[in-house]
């Protein structure tokens, strides 16, 4: 019934792009493909245009633009449907339930042969669909189960952004330290606040990598984290900044996705790092830097992979290297002299394979160096055999998986309610 419906509509949507040009609505907007300038003789178009016009791309967000995360997704979506010719429709504010697997169905139902989405909580009903419709190939970014799962059509996508974290806690260690100099506090009062919202392993991920960058070039720096428990609340994310504020926090970042945080920031002039993109429209005067999955690169993977008839990679990260992990553009009014220099010679260092974010030698837990860890890194609980994740005296993280999988509580941050 699905395939005869979507053919139906496939065959009205045709007529209605051409009585139209394809309006899209708002929350459910369609775009078609953008024109070359000069067309290519007859001959030599026609095949790679029926191609192009044949597929196209459905995806689904946790939120809309609003939230810096989602909005880092609807901007790569765009960029790398247009960059590769094909059509798409963006599907936002799609909750973490059987919401996610109907608005698959409708994308399919819509003539879509590749599905995306974007939140952690989609992924069950991700699978459900791709079990349903194999014909249809559904990538889910920040899941883990598509390498245990065995649906040749489920496929899961991530990251190393705690590279990009360690990047971005530089600048931060870089600030606290011009800050010591100053005179505005001693080197033992450099402390660091972070807005958290799930104490996940993603979460704990990022700010480990972030404090541990900071730590690289301050080497007193501490961190306090707070959680909203929740990944876009702009009164709460607010709030929680506010409150590390109040406990003497220097600088403040963020895992989370509303400009709560960084508008507390501004309003209380203490500087901040974001998350997924620039703040500097609210933060202007306290904003340093972000970091960012750049998702372009995927999406693009992905497209080309179902274009050119080859399979998509069921569980892929990108680095650096791929142009998958990116800062945003430093604030030079609020970030520390020789702040780019001290990134850049990092970032050289990781593609050098002479630094490591989780290099073990850096840090401890309870007093005590890691010289092993086993990561379940299956996903499949305690059932599952664990994985030794420390080899060459570093934590192995998004190797073996490409989700996040560092879930360790390591001395020099403290958990406050």
């Amino acid at each position: 019934m699905k395939k005869l419906i979507a053919l139906l509509m496939a065959m009205v949507m045709v007529v209605a792009l051409c009585a139209c040009g394809g309006n899209a609505p708002a929350q459910n907007e369609t775009a078609a493909p953008a024109q070359n300038e000069t067309a290519a003789p007859a001959d030599e178009a026609a095949a790679p245009a029926e191609e192009a016009a044949a597929l196209k791309v459905g995806f689904i967000f946790l939120h809309d633009e609003n939230s810096t995360y989602d909005l880092n997704f609807l901007n790569a979506a765009k960029e790398a449907c247009e960059n590769t010719g094909v059509d798409y429709i963006l599907k936002t504010n799609i909750p973490e339930g059987q919401e996610c697997y109907d608005a698959a169905c409708e994308l399919i139902d819509e003539g879509c042969t590749i599905i995306f989405a974007d939140s952690f909580g989609h992924e069950s009903f991700m699978l459900q669909a791709a079990k349903e419709f194999p014909e249809v190939q559904f990538c889910h970014a920040t899941g883990t189960q598509a390498h245990t799962a065995g649906v040749a059509n489920y496929h899961n996508a991530f990251a190393s952004i705690y590279e990009g974290r360690f990047l971005a806690g530089i600048a931060a260690g870089m600030k606290l330290n011009e800050m010591i100099e100053a005179g505005e506090f001693t080197a033992d009062e450099a402390k660091i606040g972070y807005v958290g919202a799930y104490p996940y392993a993603e979460v704990k991920s990022g700010y480990t990598s972030f404090f541990l960058g900071a730590r690289s070039v301050c080497p007193t720096a501490t961190m306090e984290v707070t959680f909203t428990n929740s990944w876009y609340d702009e009164a709460l994310e607010k709030e929680g900044a506010q409150k590390l504020i109040a406990n003497d926090c220097k600088l403040i970042s963020q895992h989370a996705d509303s400009m709560g945080a960084p508008t507390a920031c501004e309003d209380a002039g203490v500087p901040n790092v974001s998350y997924n993109g620039s703040t500097i429209s609210v933060a202007p005067n306290t904003f340093i830097v972000s970091s960012r999955i750049n998702w372009v690169p995927y999406m693009e993977y992905m497209i080309n992979c179902v274009k050119n008839g080859e399979e998509i990679a069921t569980d892929w990260t990108g680095t650096i290297e791929t142009g998958s992990v990116e800062l945003t553009e430093i604030n030079e009014a609020v970030a520390a002299a020789g702040t780019a220099d001290a990134i850049a010679e990092a970032e050289a260092a990781f593609k050098a394979g002479t630094l490591h974010v989780f290099d073990a030698s850096t840090f401890t837990v309870g007093g005590e160096a890691l010289t092993s860890y086993l990561a379940d890194v299956d996903d499949m609980g305690d059932f599952a055999p664990e994985t030794e994740v420390i080899l060459d005296g570093y934590f192995h993280e998004s190797e073996f998986r490409s989700a996040p999988y560092f879930d360790i509580d390591i001395d020099g941050i403290t958990i406050i309610a």
